[in-house]
Formats: structure tokens, C-alpha cells, sequence
């Protein structure tokens, strides 16, 4: 699953980031906490690996 927008992909990475212990889940809010809750890190991974270059900046 590709990320829609350019807010999607960097909620991705900030929970992407929590799920690799990297960063603290208390830190996470919004989109990037509910992603955190429902998605696994490979999905996380693809979505936040997508090319930023062409998406909007939001959905």
C-alpha cells in the first residue's frame, strides 16, 4: 500500500519509527498513532518508503 499524500507517508515514518523502538510511542498522535495501532511494520514500511516527490501535500 503506497501512501496518498505526503502527510500520510511522514505519519508512516513517525510510526514506523515507534514500531523499531526508535522513538517513543507516547510521542505519537493523530494519524501516525492510529497507524502504529493497525498496521504492521512491513505495511508501515512500504508506505513510508513511498517517493514523496509526486503526492500532494495532503489527501
Amino acid at each position: 500500500m503506497k501512501a496518498q499524500s505526503k502527510a500520510q507517508q511522514q505519519a508512516a515514518g513517525a510510526a514506523l519509527s515507534a514500531k523499531r523502538g526508535e522513538t517513543k510511542v507516547s510521542d505519537l498522535q493523530g494519524a501516525s498513532k492510529e497507524m502504529y495501532d493497525s498496521m504492521s511494520e512491513a505495511e508501515l514500511e512500504e508506505m513510508a518508503s513511498t517517493d514523496h516527490d509526486d503526492l500532494p501535500n495532503e489527501a
